[in-house]
């Protein structure tokens, strides 16, 4: 192990990047953000600058440096996924805007692909089920409408990335293309079995191959940044899907093991093992990493809205000034209520993928008022949960009585002991709450040689603290029967 080396992650989500640097010991040494712009050009498109976000992962990235005492032994990436970028392979510049994995706008195309009979094949070879969320579509959309751009990609002139092949192409100078396997696994182009493209899916979808990236283990060798960039080369070992880093950030290394993270979205991760589990529940199949040639399947469940239910609080209700007054409004609402907020602000993921429903408010009386309905905010992150986590035990045939819990929300005491207390299961909050960042860290260094095997982690992983359920059965079941009804109210209102 080199114990002077420090290593570099880049966490570029979908709100903001941030950079951080650890120390051999795996301690953030200095961390560094930046907020982003969301663009919304028409009601359920969501949209980025791709040039922006190139701007905010360099400037963040020299200011994390800056506190380096010693060599940086690496570079790790962690990116937000799915979210598609198109551009030039001449000169670097994008197309179009980056479109965002929230974005719906291809909903109407999904549909048209589901009903040709594709469902099936997709979920095979992929995991995955025909949804706006995902690449493909978004890629397809972008051939179809910028003019000369289908031309161009069969030209082999256009290459395509989720962010983390964006930002590898700049980081090297545009001397590489690749991306990794579980960012590949969420494209519906990946065939997640055999480790490659679906030459089959890209003909039925319409999509060049001449679009695509080389596909590397998570850890691996993605060459290394230009001295333009950072005054040195430093070599890019890892890049990871954001979920998935968490994931790994969590030590959830072992099948069984289980992890979430509460951020603008809410995306849980349970460990399968090395032979993929095809779900039952309308779950995700996908590639939770691949260290040393040996692959690791997980399945997902994807909650579109979870903190951007707070979000929608303070920026569109004006009932908070910010994130941390959500809890103190729900600890102040009438607890007899049984108001629901189902959050359809971008359609309804896992297990109802129901791109077409929208949020709602049910159970309203004369009663309620703001603190009602921030408790009601907060309470559908764990009935969501609880959506996912008993789907999940359907699949693999065994309930869940721990969850590791990560991401901004996570901060949430109210909210994390309202999951513990719906699902029923005890939630463990780590320590430092930087899993995604830590993750890509982590498997840059062990690539490295600067951090110990995976086993020898999971055994260092420690809570910060545990949350264990409260809720009388009675109640818990009563609530979450609610909770189903009103989200069977959302699906049959849905055009």
């Amino acid at each position: 192990m080199n114990s002077s080396a420090h290593v570099l992650a880049i966490d570029q989500g979908t709100t903001s990047t941030r950079a951080i640097l650890f120390d051999a010991a795996g301690r953030a040494r200095n961390t560094a953000q930046v907020e982003l712009t969301q663009h919304y050009p028409r009601p359920g498109w969501v949209e980025h600058d791709p040039e922006e976000i190139w701007q905010s992962v360099v400037s963040t990235c020299r200011k994390a440096l800056s506190a380096a005492e010693g060599p940086v032994a690496a570079i790790g990436l962690a990116n937000q996924r799915e979210t598609t970028v198109l551009w030039e392979r001449a000169t670097g510049q994008p197309v179009h805007n980056a479109i965002v994995w929230q974005d719906g706008r291809t909903a109407e195309l999904c549909a048209r692909w589901s009903a040709d009979g594709l469902g099936e094949t997709v979920a095979q070879r992929t995991g995955l089920v025909i949804d706006p969320y995902f690449s493909a579509s978004k890629i397809r959309w972008l051939l179809d409408t910028v003019p000369g751009l289908r031309e161009r990609a069969r030209a082999g002139e256009i290459a395509f990335g989720t962010i983390d092949s964006f930002v590898l192409w700049r980081l090297c100078g545009g001397q590489r293309h690749a991306t990794d396997v579980t960012n590949a696994s969420r494209t519906m182009l990946f065939d997640i079995r055999r480790l490659r493209w679906d030459g089959e899916l890209l003909d039925a979808l319409g999509i060049p191959s001449s679009l695509l990236p080389e596909v590397l283990d998570t850890g691996a060798n993605y060459g290394s940044t230009t001295k333009e960039v950072f005054g040195a080369e430093i070599p890019v070992a890892a890049m990871v899907g954001d979920q998935q880093a968490a994931m790994i950030g969590q030590a959830c290394f072992r099948p069984g093991m289980i992890k979430s993270t509460y951020g603008t979205g809410a995306f849980a991760l349970l460990n399968i093992g090395r032979e993929p589990v095809a779900s039952r529940q309308q779950l995700l199949t996908t590639i939770a990493y691949r260290f040393g040639g040996e692959t690791v399947y997980a399945l997902e469940g994807s909650i579109f809205v979870a903190g951007a239910t707070v979000q929608w609080l303070r920026d569109q209700l004006g009932a908070i000034g910010a994130a941390a007054e959500a809890d103190s409004l729900a600890e102040q609402a009438d607890s007899q209520q049984r108001l629901y907020l189902v959050p359809g602000f971008a359609g309804l993921g896992a297990p109802y993928w129901a791109p077409h429903a929208r949020g709602a408010l049910i159970g309203l009386t004369s009663a309620c008022g703001l603190a009602e309905i921030a408790r009601a905010a907060l309470e559908a992150v764990g009935y969501q949960t609880r959506d996912l986590i008993e789907a999940m035990a359907v699949d693999v045939g065994t309930g869940i009585s721990v969850l590791r819990v990560d991401g901004g929300m996570s901060a949430s005491d109210w909210t994390m002991q309202f999951i513990a207390d719906i699902l029923p299961a005890t939630v463990e909050r780590p320590v430092s709450t930087e899993t995604t960042a830590w993750g890509a860290a982590y498997v840059a260094g062990l690539l490295r040689g600067v951090y110990p095997d995976p086993e020898t982690m999971l055994a260092r992983w420690r809570p910060e603290k545990r949350f264990a359920p409260e809720m009388p059965p009675d109640e818990r079941e009563e609530r979450y029967g609610g909770w189903r009804r009103a989200v069977a109210g959302v699906l049959a209102a849905a055009p």
